[in-house]
């Protein structure tokens, strides 16, 4: 088992270097809160990465502690009414893409493109699209994973653990309604902050 002290290391096209006060900044978080990164980052120059459960806005310090920590070169979606004066530009320094909900019919393709223009892309998304429990999450992830012809890493974060477990990668059949379970009952001991785990569907 990897020490609390030790990183995984991002392949080299996933690493962004933002100085070492970011990088201290995000390993004493982890250090002083209790929390260790287990398992490995891929190889994979391109990668989904999944993750769940999502029951809090704390999820998101732990993220950027992570991201920090391991010097994370990392792209996500968020809420465009987050995207506001004066965080916008730190949320978009952070890997940030704002995305209205009610017309977002076309960031799957956008994103499909954006994977297949970037020599090297890690995409993180919050599956459950909910900090409530779901019972089936939704399925844009897969959608844009199949679409982009890129791998699914999987990412729990426990809390009743204090772990951010990088569990191996899901390579998708291509089938959803076979594959969204499997990769949800991946998540199934991993509780968050509130605490709930996340369900496996019926």
């Amino acid at each position: 088992m990897r020490q609390p002290t030790e990183y995984p290391v991002p392949p080299i096209g996933l690493r962004q270097a933002r100085g070492w006060p970011w990088r201290t900044l995000g390993r004493t978080y982890l250090q002083l809160s209790g929390w260790r990164i287990e398992g490995s980052f891929p190889e994979a120059a391109k990668v989904v990465a999944v993750v769940a459960p999502h029951t809090s806005n704390w999820d998101f310090t732990l993220g950027v502690a992570v991201v920090f920590a391991v010097e994370l070169r990392v792209f996500w979606l968020g809420k465009h009414s987050l995207f506001k004066a004066p965080f916008i530009g730190f949320l978009k320094w952070l890997g940030g893409i704002p995305v209205d909900r009610r017309a977002s019919h076309g960031v799957v393709g956008a994103c499909v493109q954006a994977f297949k223009a970037a020599p090297a892309l890690l995409l993180a998304l919050a599956p459950e699209g909910t900090r409530k429990g779901v019972s089936r999450w939704k399925s844009g992830f897969y959608s844009i994973a199949t679409g982009a012809g890129v791998p699914i890493l999987p990412v729990a974060f426990d809390f009743r653990e204090h772990r951010v477990h990088l569990l191996p990668l899901f390579q998708p059949s291509g089938d959803m309604d076979q594959d969204l379970p499997r990769i949800q009952a991946l998540f199934a001991t991993a509780h968050g902050l509130n605490p709930r785990p996340v369900e496996s569907p019926e």
